[in-house]
């Protein structure tokens, strides 16, 4: 138990790091990494939020109905983000006022939601918490990064400290939107040119599929996202479709023989 625990936990911030290998939550990531304290507490909140919600939907997920598990999510990490923002906003107004109107937005972040439905709701309390670290961590991690090579370039400083010299000019761009693009952008080439996991290493990526990437036939990802399930839930969904076109033709064809059969006699 403790060796999946640790796995998750690595795999969150290596592997499977939600920015920099999976691309979810791109809207917080180029919005509020103009410097590295703005990415460092969005990472440090959306991961307080990540690791909280996940512990409660694991506790409760033999207790929410299927039918509304979804609204179910959204309401809980709602609570925990709302607590989060009253934090932010009483102790640390500064990083409050920053970050703005994407505290709140965490509620619709696909990080915590896509966590929640593909592993909290089907793992266990130790597990889950496990996961939250890992992919709270590697989102904070990501954030911070591009935050300080934005920072560093863009203002010559480091966590609000200049380290540049006077004669410096820094390159403005960065610090505005289409800087986080760039950052962005040679991050990934960097992976991808020393081979680290990557969102555009496909051939890397569906080497650690058991599938090889294909739903229809997948036996299990090394990923955690139940793509068999989907598949299946598709497959079952067509093949009741079917069935009721079928049907349907059927009682139509029906209904065209009776009246022929009346309008004879």
């Amino acid at each position: 138990m403790m060796k999946k625990a640790l796995d998750r936990i690595v795999s969150g911030i290596l592997k499977e790091n939600p920015v920099l290998v999976l691309m979810l939550g791109m809207c917080a990531t180029l919005a509020v990494t103009t410097n590295a304290i703005n990415g460092l507490g969005m990472g440090l909140s959306t991961a307080a939020v990540l690791i909280l919600s996940n512990l409660m939907i694991s506790l409760l997920r033999k207790v929410i109905p299927g039918g509304v598990r979804m609204p179910a999510y959204i309401v809980i990490i709602a609570t925990f983000v709302t607590i989060v923002q009253l934090l932010l906003q009483a102790y640390v107004p500064s990083l409050y006022e920053s970050l703005g109107i994407f505290i709140p937005l965490i509620v619709v972040n696909c990080i915590i939601l896509g966590r929640a439905e593909a592993f909290a709701s089907q793992n266990g309390p130790l597990l889950s918490v496990c996961d939250g670290i890992g992919m709270g961590l590697g989102f904070t991690l990501a954030l911070t990064l591009i935050g300080l090579v934005r920072e560093f370039f863009g203002s010559g400083s480091a966590f609000g400290i200049m380290v540049m010299p006077e004669a410096y000019e820094p390159v403005a761009i960065l610090v505005m939107a289409p800087g986080a693009f760039f950052v962005l952008a040679v991050l990934t080439a960097l992976q991808n040119k020393f081979h680290a996991p990557s969102a555009t290493n496909r051939k890397e990526q569906q080497s650690n599929l058991a599938c090889g990437g294909n739903c229809a036939t997948c036996t299990g990802c090394a990923g955690a996202v139940n793509h068999r399930m989907v598949a299946e839930k598709t497959a079952e969904h067509a093949r009741k479709l079917a069935e009721q076109r079928k049907a349907a033709a059927e009682a139509k064809k029906a209904e065209a023989n009776k009246q022929e059969g009346g309008e004879s006699v």
